[in-house]
């Protein structure tokens, strides 16, 4: 009986449908090994959102098969599952496994014919071309939104996302330390190290729940976002999201942190 390894990913958006979500792909493949005979030693999985390398568990699923020999064949939906760019083909092959890509009834490996090889470097192609052009609808998008006024990205202490409008609103808990923090270091007597330690006081934490530290703390009384503005890649936008501050002591606040 051959071992065998399975592999499945998913993206942050498709994580809500049926036909691309993890259980559906671990359904499929456990199917299918069992139809073959193979015995599934491990399952490999993966959630993400961005295109770059260092998936976890494909890295980890790599040094699995680098150090377990006698298991030589990997199971995936397709080939867009397994690989995001050229990179990652070229791992896998080193790898010297049986790829088999379920969905698209394709089995590849050392000993496929030279049109194998081009079919799947082609396909390889392909998903690297599927994931860029991903990437630029997505920027695309981004930038758009930025020309509204709607800022784009992860909200900033003192405010969130707000899923009705696409923008960030005021945030209930954080939004009155966010003042209180630029009202004490417009005064100019408060250095960023004090701001870290009345945060702390006020109980000011980032959204995974760690206290403020400094650097982030500088970041927070330069932001612009604050007074109703963000910047997006170089350029000063005017947001709809409601102003935490005035403008008269955000001006204050960057005269201290200037000097």
């Amino acid at each position: 009986m051959k071992l065998a390894v399975i592999y499945v990913r998913v993206s942050s958006k498709e994580q809500s449908s049926e036909g691309f979500s993890i259980p559906a792909q671990k359904r499929l493949l456990e199917e299918y090994a069992q139809r073959l005979g193979l015995r599934v030693v491990r399952l490999f999985e993966d959630v993400e959102t961005a295109k770059r390398a260092g998936r976890t568990s494909f890295d980890e699923m790599v040094r699995f098969l680098r150090q377990n020999k006698s298991c030589r064949v990997v199971l995936v939906e397709k080939t867009d599952r397994l690989y995001r760019n050229l990179r990652d083909m070229v791992t896998v092959d080193e790898l010297g496994v049986e790829v088999h890509f379920v969905k698209e009834s394709f089995v590849y490996s050392e000993a496929s014919g030279s049109a194998q090889k081009l079919i799947q470097g082609i396909k390889g192609l392909l998903a690297k071309n599927y994931l860029d052009n991903l990437s630029e609808e997505t920027s695309k998008g981004m930038l758009e939104k930025a020309r509204q006024g709607l800022y784009p990205s992860y909200a900033p202490l003192g405010y969130v996302n707000d899923p009705a409008t696409g923008g960030i609103v005021p945030d209930s808990d954080r939004a009155p330390i966010i003042q209180q923090l630029f009202e004490a270091y417009a005064g100019g007597k408060t250095s960023l190290s004090g701001l870290v330690r009345l945060g702390r006081q006020l109980g000011l934490r980032s959204r995974k729940g760690a206290f403020v530290p400094k650097t982030t703390m500088a970041f927070v009384v330069a932001n612009p976002i604050y007074v109703g503005e963000f910047r997006w890649r170089g350029v000063v936008y005017r947001g709809r999201h409601a102003p935490l501050i005035s403008r008269e002591l955000f001006s204050q606040a960057q005269d201290v942190l200037h000097e």
